[in-house]
């Protein structure tokens, strides 16, 4: 069975907006090797339509982009990309799934089929998740910044503290560091 990672963009201030961030070759190279080691996406509707307007357009070369971003593009439209929505159930980007039915069902049916792991990137999909204790590694890229605005992380709460045990932590050259967690035991 593979694990849920939830991986996102966070400043010091807990904002995860994805317009706030360092936006440059080595975050962009962070996030493909991190969707390559995973065998799925898991995206909320709102997430996949803010992706599916840009990255295949990227993919396809239509939108002028460093060589980073558009390696990222390319992989991202061969993932299988798998999307919880009750207000959609059409997703005509390469590759991508409704996921129906009971989430926690769902999600579970999907990490015993992705022995890769699936990774989740839709900050409210993950707060769903993580309150029926089904994310099992955190995956951040904590950015030296403070945002002073935004969404922030489980700005909703949680019923409950969760523990987590420090896998690696590495700072990137442009301030920035990858922080990998995984639930306590």
């Amino acid at each position: 069975m593979g694990l849920l990672t939830f991986s996102i963009n966070v400043t010091l201030d807990g904002c995860v907006s994805h317009e706030v961030g360092i936006a440059d070759d080595e975050t962009h190279a962070y996030f493909t090797a991190l969707m390559d080691a995973h065998g799925a996406m898991l995206w909320g509707r709102t997430t996949y339509e803010m992706m599916e307007g840009y990255w295949p357009a990227v993919a396809r070369a239509e939108v002028d982009a460093p060589p980073a971003i558009r390696d990222w593009a390319r992989k991202l439209e061969s993932k299988a990309k798998y999307v919880v929505s009750a207000t959609r159930s059409d997703f005509p980007w390469t590759n991508s799934h409704h996921l129906i039915g009971d989430l926690s069902a769902a999600v579970q049916a999907l990490k015993e089929s992705t022995p890769d792991g699936v990774l989740v990137g839709s900050v409210t999909l993950a707060n769903a998740l993580d309150r029926l204790n089904l994310i099992d590694e955190y995956q951040f890229l904590l950015h030296p910044l403070i945002a002073g605005r935004g969404p922030t992380l489980h700005e909703r709460g949680l019923p409950d503290t969760r523990r987590l045990d420090l896998v690696s932590a590495e700072p990137l050259r442009n301030g920035t560091v990858a922080l990998h967690y995984r639930r306590a035991s």
